[in-house]
């Protein structure tokens, strides 16, 4: 007896259903409403559930041995069709959306991979989306010619479903890393805050001292020119190397979490010079942070700055005014105050010598600050208040300087100079033992760190790296 094609259908119509029903449920996943998909599919093509392979079903079969005798039977019925239609529509979309959730996620690696500049991510999400453009470009063609894939839909769908999820995966996995190595800036910022505010506990705290005691120090607190001793630019130039420190530390924590080479970068500052412990490495760039504070301060003459006028060094009491003017001011405050003034000026030009336009890029991945410092405004930025500090400490040291006379002058000490006590002060104690512990007798200069001063017969020691 022959089974009646619209008879077989809905009974493989009523099963599949009873099976949709019981796969897609709000308990289960994105993936298993797609194999119910499959399923649906795999119904209205004639598809064995037992085995995967396409079959036409025997009653389709006999169905056709009719229709050769009877013209007026259908082959297909409309419900078939349509439902034919509606799957191939969704292998394609399936294709579609799995191809762009894979654009995003190569264009997601690209931009990753730039801050800190990675070749081998670049390379490789240039290749994925160069690849993901040809097949975007071929979907096009097939829906325009409408040339649909009907041979395997089941396969397709499932396959496209699993890319998807993979792309959306590793979207998720980049901008994970992306937030965790935000998290770690912001930790080192955080660090950087809790230092200088033990630094400004302990400033409060020396100021309580000095007003509560004789000395000095009171008297250049109540502005008295004629106070001004060598021993109050000895103090200044301590807390001027304080402040450069802690931007050094700062700075070193921005390049490490950048994943710089800080091996290659002090080798590049300093070349020639082996270091005794790791974190000596951070001396070398605090002697290019001087060399780039100190550039246009004459190593002959502190007074012959290009900035100050003859005028200026003619004038001590207008250099003092200048330090007794800023001294207690935040730098930002000042700067807002006076945008336009010899100092706004020096920070500018600093800072843009100092951090380089593609060092800036590594670091915070654009170039915000340049450009707001370029225009003449003052960034918000925990770093930048950090270098304002610390060119707001040279600034005054500069400031003090021209207030004496005589004159201050400038110094550094050239490599593999012999270590004299009397002009120079070492920053690594190591260098004054050999490895088998007895005293080094002729210890030599690597690099200067910070330099010295000299105020009449009064020595301010430079800071060197002893090799």
């Amino acid at each position: 007896m022959k089974v009646p094609l619209f008879f077989s259908l809905q009974t493989h119509r009523s099963k599949m259903d009873s099976v949709k029903r019981s796969a897609v449920t709000p308990s289960k996943s994105r993936l298993a409403r797609t194999f119910a998909k499959v399923l649906h599919i795999r119904a209205v093509a004639g598809i064995s559930s037992d085995d995967g392979i396409h079959e036409k079903t025997k009653s389709h079969e006999k169905l056709k041995k009719n229709q050769k005798k009877d013209a007026s039977v259908p082959l297909y019925n409309d419900d078939d069709e349509e439902r034919q239609k509606r799957a191939v529509k969704e292998a394609f979309l399936a294709k579609l959306f799995a191809s762009l959730s894979s654009f995003k996620a190569a264009y997601a690696q690209l931009q990753f991979s730039q801050f800190p500049y990675d070749v081998e991510g670049i390379q490789s999400a240039d290749q994925i989306i160069v690849l993901e453009l040809k097949n975007l470009s071929k979907l096009k063609q097939s829906y325009l010619k409408k040339q649909w894939d009907e041979s395997s839909l089941e396969t397709s769908l499932l396959l496209s479903e699993i890319q998807e999820q993979k792309s959306v995966l590793k979207t998720y996995e980049i901008t994970s890393k992306k937030l965790d190595s935000q998290l770690k800036l912001k930790d080192s910022e955080i660090i950087f805050l809790k230092e200088k505010f033990v630094e400004a506990n302990g400033d409060n705290k020396s100021i309580e001292k000095r007003i509560n005691s004789s000395g000095q120090f009171i008297k250049l607190e109540n502005n008295e020119l004629s106070s001004l001793r060598p021993s109050h630019f000895i103090a200044y130039t301590r807390q001027t190397i304080k402040s450069v420190r802690a931007f050094v530390r700062l700075l070193a924590s921005e390049m490490e979490f950048a994943n710089w080479d800080l091996d290659a970068a002090a080798c590049s500052i300093e070349p020639g010079v082996s270091f005794w412990k790791k974190n000596h490495i951070c001396f070398a760039i605090e002697s290019f942070v001087c060399r780039e504070m100190f550039d246009r301060f004459s190593y002959h003459n502190f007074s012959t700055h290009p900035e100050s006028s003859s005028e200026q060094r003619k004038r001590p009491n207008i250099n003092f005014d200048i330090f007794r003017e800023m001294k207690s001011m935040r730098p930002a405050d000042y700067l807002a105050w006076k945008p336009k003034s010899t100092f706004a000026s020096f920070c500018r030009a600093k800072y843009l010598k100092l951090m380089h336009a593609k060092m800036e890029a590594s670091l915070f991945g654009d170039l915000n600050m340049r450009n707001l410092v370029s225009s003449g405004e003052i960034p918000e930025t925990p770093f930048f208040s950090a270098f304002t500090e610390m060119a707001k400490r040279v600034w005054l040291l500069h400031c003090l300087a021209l207030s004496f006379d005589p004159e201050v002058s400038i110094y550094q000490v050239k490599k593999g100079s012999r270590f004299s006590e009397v002009l120079m002060e070492s920053v690594n104690e190591e260098a004054f033992f050999l490895s088998d512990g007895t005293p080094e007798t002729d210890p030599r200069v690597g690099f200067t760190v910070f330099p010295g001063f000299k105020i009449g017969k009064t020595v301010v020691q430079c800071h060197v790296y002893l090799c």
